[in-house]
């Protein structure tokens, strides 16, 4: 059996996906610049895949900028923002991704920005109150707080958090390329200033990704070189990358309540099994927790043993594929920044196992029947 739980890594493509976008791949080549009708023919799926996505995050088409992932959509928001409308203030966490800490200490080591880390507990829970004490002596303030935490699976209350940067008159950017597809987005409800998504999250192509901006929130373009995007990002666009985002998106916001029991349900089956059959395991974060975590990703922490050196491996050897972590981290916990952040033991290995609405509770079986057979033989 090959089993696959890296999808908070990338996810396989949906075969609705593939089929929308064949044709951009092989009929429909023109240039979307271009005036002629081989041009507009591309142009008007580029516009109406726009349409789409904004429907589906209640958003008005005008505030989709497409790019080529969500790391260059975070990008865009952080260095546009700050130095476009002056902000000297940035308040980040020390969990985020690096598609956000590198950018948010990048601009503050140029001197663009003061930079404030928002603490947290050691579960990973963020402190809302010292969000307040930092806008309070500081307005104007870009924050940058995920969604949702991709190695440790946490889901963080943007809501709450977004109401208390209006108060103070600041601009929010969350990060929501883990929950993109897998819980319900509406921009009006929730007032977030830029949102990220990126396609290959969500069963769609790679290399391709969206920013939503506020309408009001002018930022200066990333990359410069072209009109595309209304002079916002410079380049021929991805064509059959956006129509298969949109599709993407699509059949994910159709099928979510199904797909989220389906999937909670394995995620539990995980939890019971291994706690059964692992003596000392436990999980980081909130990432056990039935509505404080994704429901996709299971971050489990395994006891100290000389397994954990080649645990990955091991498991690969059994043809499962999994992460020790997160995807852009290489090693089973080493240089993980979300795992030191929380003070997690370093002698305990750590896997992530993450799901899609393509795995099955035999798979989650064979998983653990394997990870618990190499903890017996190591202590036996």
């Amino acid at each position: 059996m090959n089993v696959y739980f890296d999808n908070a890594a990338t996810t396989p493509l949906d075969p609705e996906v593939l089929d929308a976008m064949l044709p951009f791949l092989q009929n429909h080549y023109g240039n979307p610049s271009s005036i002629h009708g081989h041009g507009r023919k591309v142009r008007a799926a580029i516009e109406n895949a726009r349409k789409t996505i904004a429907h589906l995050i209640n958003a008005a088409p005008a505030e989709i900028v497409f790019t080529s992932c969500g790391t260059e959509a975070d990008n865009y928001a952080a260095f546009g923002s700050v130095r476009t409308l002056s902000l000297q203030h940035g308040i980040t966490s020390k969990l985020e991704h690096h598609a956000v800490l590198h950018p948010m200490q990048a601009l503050a080591k140029a001197d663009d920005l003061e930079l404030s880390y928002l603490r947290h507990d050691e579960q990973g829970r963020f402190d809302l109150e010292h969000l307040e004490e930092l806008l309070v002596s500081s307005p104007r303030t870009f924050v940058s707080l995920m969604h949702a935490n991709n190695e440790i699976g946490n889901l963080n209350d943007i809501a709450a958090i977004s109401e208390i940067c209006r108060q103070h008159q600041a601009v929010f950017h969350t990060d929501t390329v883990q929950t993109m597809g897998h819980y319900k987005h509406d921009v009006q409800q929730v007032p977030v200033d830029f949102l990220v998504g990126s396609a290959h999250k969500f069963h769609g192509p790679k290399g391709i990704g969206f920013l939503y901006r506020r309408s009001g929130q002018t930022v200066d373009a990333l990359i410069y070189g072209g009109s595309q995007e209304r002079n916002q990002r410079a380049g021929t666009e991805n064509v059959y990358g956006i129509v298969g985002m949109a599709k993407a998106l699509e059949i994910a916001c159709r099928g979510m309540a199904e797909h989220q029991q389906h999937i909670q349900g394995l995620k539990d089956r995980f939890i019971t099994k291994l706690q059964a059959d692992i003596e000392g395991v436990a999980f980081n974060g909130t990432s056990a927790e039935t509505g404080q975590s994704l429901y996709t990703v299971l971050s489990v922490s395994l006891p100290p043993s000389e397994l954990n050196e080649m645990l990955l491996f091991n498991l690969d050897i059994n043809h499962i594929s999994v992460s020790g972590g997160s995807a852009c981290t290489s090693g089973a916990n080493a240089g993980s920044h979300v795992l030191s952040a929380l003070g997690c033991d370093p002698d305990r290995g750590t896997i992530r196992f993450s799901m899609s609405k393509y795995n099955t509770a035999e798979e989650v079986d064979y998983a653990v029947e394997h990870l618990a057979k190499m903890y017996r033989k190591v202590t036996a």
